[in-house]
Order: structure tokens, then C-alpha cells, then sequence
């Protein structure tokens, strides 16, 4: 993911000393918008004075920061579209490599049908970046004690096809997403292979594992129903 960019390091804001990390709230957030992290991080220093915020501008820095130190993570807050990421891919990603972390969307979208995909495919909250810096405390803290908080939605429509997609999405594993995602851009199984430094027959062995998953016969087909983890009409990039 973001082949042509390096990898951006987290930024960590109100480091404890030894003894207060026995206490203190880690809280990861990943968005591209340097105004949202601070803006954020300020409003967290506010409402939770023991609050450690790790910032993240892309996929990439977000999952290095949460590999680091997986069990020390309280909170990861994760844009649906930026670097690394665009619509429900970032998310997945995120529970397959950290399935005990929560995550919880952090996005300028806020449609009924786009908060709902995210609760059925896993998110622990769903938090507009419309609500006020001390209302996203709220939701933030909320989330912290265990509770599943979105704003108010719209009349369900279809909740039994998003769990049944949410399950076969979980079901890839984290490279045959990454995998699906090039499928997405049009890539063959040797440009595959290349850039994920692996055999051709390895990738062949991925993509039929794929389209047995999403109970599909075609890389076409699967590239049409990976446009379900699209948001705002972006097919997954």
C-alpha cells in the first residue's frame, strides 16, 4: 500500500513516565488532516487529562504504531479515505492483524448506509467528523467503557447482505486483501507476485482461495463485490 511513498512514523503527544503508564489511555488516530489531529488531540488533552494520543497520517504508520505495542492500545480512531486506505479496507486490515484492539471510523461521512456497514463489518464506533471537538470526547469516552456509539441512523435497509458480506471480508486473510485490493486496480498475477515478492503460483493459490470466499467465479466478479468496501462510490484502493 502506497508503494511510491515512504512510510510515515507515528507521532506520540503527552508521553507518561513509567509510572502513569500503568494508568494512561492510548488512543491511535489515523487521518491525513494535520488540523483534525491537532484539533483531536486537543480536545482529548482536555476531557481526559491521562489520554497518550499517537498520530498517524496513513495505514501504513498506524499499523506500525499498533504493532508496536498492541496491548498497551486502548482506542485506534481510523479515517475511511487516506494514504494506505480508501473505504472499508483500512478497517478490515486493522481486525485481521489486531482483532482485540477496537477501532472505531473517524470520517467526513456520515450517510445512514456507510455507518451501518462500518458497526456490521466490525467498527466499535462510528464518529463524524461534524460532531463538536467535546461531542467527539463524549462519543470517544463512550466507546472507551465498552459502549457502541454512532449517531442516530435512518431506517435499516438490507442488514442481513452486510453481515453476510462482513463475514466473507473477514474471512480473507490480510495479504488476500491486499491482494484483492490490486486485483481492484486491474494488476495480473505476475505484477502481484512482483510487488508482494512472492511466487506467481503463490498468488494463483491466493486469488482462488478469494473468489471461493466471496463466492465468486471471476476476478471481475470479485472486483465487483470488493467495491462493497468502497465508500462515497471509490472502489477500495
Amino acid at each position: 500500500m502506497g508503494e511510491d511513498s515512504a512510510v510515515s512514523e507515528p507521532t506520540t503527544s503527552g508521553q507518561a513516565t513509567a509510572t502513569e503508564a500503568a494508568t494512561e489511555t492510548t488512543i491511535v488516530i489515523g487521518d491525513d488532516h494535520p488540523l483534525v489531529q491537532a484539533a483531536l488531540r486537543d480536545a482529548l488533552g482536555k476531557a481526559m487529562p491521562e489520554v497518550r494520543v499517537i498520530e498517524c497520517p496513513d495505514l501504513d504508520s498506524v499499523m506500525t504504531a499498533v504493532g508496536r505495542q498492541p496491548d498497551d492500545i486502548d482506542l485506534v480512531l481510523l479515517d475511511l479515505n487516506m494514504p494506505g486506505t480508501n473505504g472499508f479496507a483500512g478497517l478490515f486490515l486493522m481486525l485481521a492483524h489486531h482483532p482485540t484492539v477496537p477501532v472505531a471510523i473517524l470520517s467526513a461521512l456520515q450517510d445512514s448506509d456507510t455507518i451501518r456497514r462500518a458497526l456490521a463489518y466490525g467498527a466499535s464506533g462510528y464518529i463524524p467528523k461534524s460532531l463538536s471537538m467535546p461531542a467527539m470526547a463524549d462519543a470517544i469516552r463512550a466507546i472507551l467503557s465498552g459502549e457502541t456509539w454512532a449517531p442516530p441512523l435512518s431506517a435499516a435497509s438490507s442488514e442481513a447482505d452486510e453481515a453476510d458480506a462482513a463475514r466473507r471480508f473477514a474471512s480473507l486473510s490480510p495479504q488476500q486483501l491486499r491482494i484483492l485490493t490490486m486485483i481492484v486496480d486491474g494488476k495480473l498475477n505476475k505484477q502481484i507476485a512482483g510487488e508482494l515478492n512472492v511466487s506467481e503460483q503463490t498468488v494463483k493459490v491466493h486469488v482462488s482461495s478469494i473468489l471461493r470466499k466471496l463466492n465468486v467465479v471471476s476476478r471481475t466478479q470479485a472486483a465487483v463485490v470488493a467495491g462493497r468496501l468502497a465508500v462515497g462510490g471509490d472502489v477500495l484502493r
